[in-house]
């Protein structure tokens, strides 16, 4: 048994973590766009990590349980309501058999996930239950989820004793309207100039509705070049920030291709990345240069704090 989809959304996908180590067989990673509210979720749940979930856009879908389910909703807040009563985000519900969710209004962040005790139970394709929406593979049937689709669920019972618990606020991350996304130096970073550095810093850029599961455009005052760049396409990442002819920045995401030939002139530190994947059109964000120990001192604290909630949820469901 698992769920079926009495509306499907906008644009509602099986996803978990993503495919690893294929990119230079130009198979990217996909997998969610927030990474950290679906690594929380099924830790919350007592669920493997890369346990699939389900990605939702707003206006979200309707979903039907077909059986009694422990379940959890996190990432962005869009209002989530079970069978008309209001739930709250990062806290473990039961569902019973027929129950509904819907999602009634967007109130922070692009990107909401519903984990369920066990995972989504699709085929994997190179090890992984993303969908690749450009490939069409992977997921459910390689494409977003339609009226009437039936995804089954795993089985996992040692998600029981987490029924009622919710995460704890400092390890949740920081969803705002207007982010600070914190830079390393990427490929070509160096190659520009301390004015345009500062400009970079400097300026309030605005996401525009140029944003989607590939990228995200931004818009702002033109990045000024000494020199026009002429370069070998090369590797790109999840939060690789390219540099357009036009002076514009763009910053690729989940679905971005393996390699591309603007200018890299930073990358978004992995921390950051929710923040980033959360910004709605329309947001405005900054950039700060980190060093590169400075990003993995926050990479490690977080590894640390996920540590620490996955041994006390194994004590409790044991």
């Amino acid at each position: 048994m698992g769920i079926s989809i009495a509306k499907p959304g906008i644009l509602t996908t099986v996803q978990d973590l993503g495919r690893i180590g294929l990119a230079a067989s130009g198979i990217n990673r996909s997998g969610v766009m927030d990474r950290v509210a679906v690594r929380l979720l099924n830790a919350l749940l007592g669920n493997e990590e890369r346990s699939a979930v389900l990605e939702m856009h707003f206006p979200a879908a309707e979903i039907v349980f077909e059986a009694k389910t422990v379940c959890a909703v996190g990432g962005a807040d869009f209002s989530p309501v079970l069978n008309g009563r209001s739930i709250s985000n990062w806290k473990v519900f039961v569902a019973n058999k027929g129950d509904v969710l819907k999602f009634k209004g967007r109130k922070l962040g692009s990107w909401c996930y519903l984990a369920v005790s066990g995972g989504f139970k699709v085929p994997q394709w190179h090890g992984s239950s993303s969908t690749n929406l450009v490939a069409h593979c992977g997921g459910h049937e390689g494409r977003a989820l339609i009226k009437g689709d039936k995804i089954p669920i795993h089985t996992n019972r040692k998600s029981v004793g987490t029924i009622g618990k919710s995460l704890a606020h400092d390890i949740l991350p920081c969803y705002s309207t207007n982010p600070i996304i914190r830079l390393i130096e990427s490929g070509e970073t160096r190659q520009l100039s301390k004015e345009t550095l500062k400009q970079m810093t400097a300026t309030n850029f605005t996401v525009s509705v140029e944003a989607d599961r590939m990228g995200y455009r931004l818009s702002g005052a033109p990045i000024a070049t000494k020199k026009s760049f002429e370069l070998l396409t090369s590797a790109a990442t999840f939060g690789t920030v390219q540099l357009l002819p036009d002076g514009q920045l763009v910053i690729l995401m989940a679905d971005h291709q393996t390699s591309g030939g603007y200018p890299r002139v930073g990358a978004v530190i992995e921390v950051d990345l929710p923040q980033l994947a959360q910004a709605s059109p329309g947001n405005q964000l900054t950039f700060e240069f980190v060093t590169v120990e400075e990003a993995e001192f926050a990479f490690e604290k977080f590894e640390r704090d996920l540590r620490i909630l996955k041994i006390a949820i194994g004590g409790l469901s044991s």
